[in-house]
């Protein structure tokens, strides 16, 4: 019974549908992490929606329509729904900003497609906990701002500021460019504990099951890894997340 109240409210606080209802939510620019369309229901009010989420770059998805039918609760979602997100998203450079703002080196970390809400969830409330200056998760084939990960991060959410982008690659490359050392977390790279991390860094984490994709990493600075002596050669996405950046903390707290 209980589990079935947590899946009705998360409904109600995630999913907005019905055409009307989605033209609104997009037109007056809210939030909204993806559009969802049943298989079919393309033209007329939906074509308008989708032309209008297009110039926003809100991901849009084709479903099938029962998938429809359960995560708004009825049939009455006309072949159309939006997962809204639970707070705006910054911009890398309001990240930096904020940096600057505090007189610090910029800490930043970077989940190149991480799929999980929950791992995302509890990545932001950690990177609240050490001091991070920002989290950049990828528009596409990632986790969102939804209700999941807002109720992860345990209200870590509504004070870290969370960019989304369209290519980690260039955006890597920009880091670069503004003195910011990324680092990728994956197997056969240096010691953790070994690297220095006190300057402005960013640590990206990867994908829970295909890790840190070869384009991304292939424009890392350097690869950092975690000693692994078990059976098991990987860590949950947000615990890695979790060890790496508490080491950032420590040398920085050292360094201080």
């Amino acid at each position: 019974m209980e589990k079935h109240t947590e899946e009705k409210n998360r409904r109600q606080s995630d999913v907005i549908f019905g055409r009307n209802p989605v033209f609104e939510a997009v037109k007056s620019g809210r939030p909204i992490e993806s559009i969802l369309i049943a298989a079919g229901s393309k033209g007329g009010t939906v074509s308008v929606i989708l032309a209008k989420a297009k110039q926003q770059g809100i991901v849009i998805k084709e479903v099938n329509p029962k998938k429809l039918d359960f995560m708004c609760g009825s049939t009455a979602h006309q072949g159309i729904a939006a997962i809204a997100a639970v707070k705006e998203y910054s911009t890398v450079e309001d990240i930096l900003d904020y940096a600057n703002e505090k007189g610090e080196d910029p800490f930043i970390i970077i989940l190149d497609e991480l799929e999980d809400p929950h791992n995302l969830g509890a990545i932001i409330r950690t990177a609240e906990c050490v001091g991070a200056h920002g989290v950049i998760v990828s528009q596409r084939r990632s986790a969102g701002l939804t209700f999941a990960a807002g109720k992860a991060s345990a209200g870590a959410v509504e004070y870290q500021r969370v960019a989304r982008v369209v290519n980690m690659a260039n955006t890597i490359e920009q880091l670069k460019k503004k003195g910011v050392w990324v680092y990728a977390a994956d197997m056969d790279g240096s010691l953790y504990t070994s690297t220095d991390l006190t300057g402005p860094v960013a640590i990206v984490i990867g994908n829970e099951g295909k890790g840190v994709s070869p384009l991304v990493a292939k424009k890392c600075d350097a690869v950092i890894s975690l000693p692994m002596v078990g059976k098991i050669n990987s860590l949950n996405a947000s615990v890695a997340a979790g060890v790496l950046a508490y080491e950032v903390f420590r040398q920085r707290s050292s360094k201080k």
